[in-house]
């Protein structure tokens, strides 16, 4: 597989949004989504649950999401890897993209994989 076994970079995907913009994590509601959280339909990671993804491209809650898994987040002190995927066909650096899902990832060890 290409990208260490990320072949999914490049790649179009679609799904549900479960944790829009402004809502609380599940278990800890100190924590608020500044972007769209959802998962991959029929698409199963290494937790056994659909796969994560952060969703770039809107400032406002949606529901559903289609675009480009242009980067993974590899968490190095869990099981979950998290896709990265930009709806606005924008191309985010590593940087912008770092940012927008530290309030989350701060919690866990990894990092981007492009």
């Amino acid at each position: 597989m290409e990208n260490g076994g990320f072949d999914i970079i490049g790649k179009t995907v679609a799904g549900i949004i479960d944790r829009p913009i402004g809502s609380q994590h599940p278990s800890n509601p100190n924590i608020e989504y500044p972007i769209n959280y959802g998962y991959v339909e029929n698409v199963f990671a290494n937790d056994g649950e659909e796969q994560d993804v952060y969703v770039l491209g809107t400032n406002i809650p949606i529901k559903r999401f289609k675009g480009e898994v242009i980067a993974v987040f590899h968490r190095t002190n869990d099981i979950e890897d998290k896709w990265i995927v930009s709806i606005d066909g924008k191309q985010y650096s590593d940087e912008e993209i770092l940012d927008m899902i530290h309030f989350q990832e701060k919690y866990f060890e990894g990092f981007l994989i492009r």
